[in-house]
């Protein structure tokens, strides 16, 4: 969700990709329902491995509440965002993290624009 909320907002001047240490098979279903509600298709997004090639290319890295105490990159601002996974909860949690997350994504816009 952060991806594309980023993407979608960052109008090209800069882009995200969302990766992690155990990826799942799939994104969950519930989120791209509930990133259709909004309009963004995410449907066709696969989960990503982090490589270390992603760290080393990135300005910044932010986690989601599942922070880290090794990052293969320590010159890298790491920034964690402490949000709650909606794997296995009601859909209405994933609409809660989702607005949640579109909230931090609009503000990191502004900072680093």
């Amino acid at each position: 969700m952060a991806e594309a909320f980023f993407n979608k907002y960052a109008s090209g001047k800069a882009f995200a990709i969302s990766a992690g240490t155990k990826p799942a098979d799939q994104v969950n279903p519930k989120a791209v329902e509930v990133m259709k509600e909004i309009g963004i298709d995410i449907s066709k997004q696969k989960p990503k491995l982090l490589t270390t090639q992603m760290m080393k290319e990135a300005d910044r890295i932010i986690t989601m509440g599942c922070s880290t105490d090794f990052c293969p990159a320590p010159h890298i601002k790491i920034e964690d965002w402490d949000i709650e996974d909606s794997s296995g909860k009601p859909i209405t949690k994933f609409r809660g993290v989702r607005d949640q997350i579109k909230e931090k994504v609009e503000k990191l816009i502004r900072e680093i624009s």
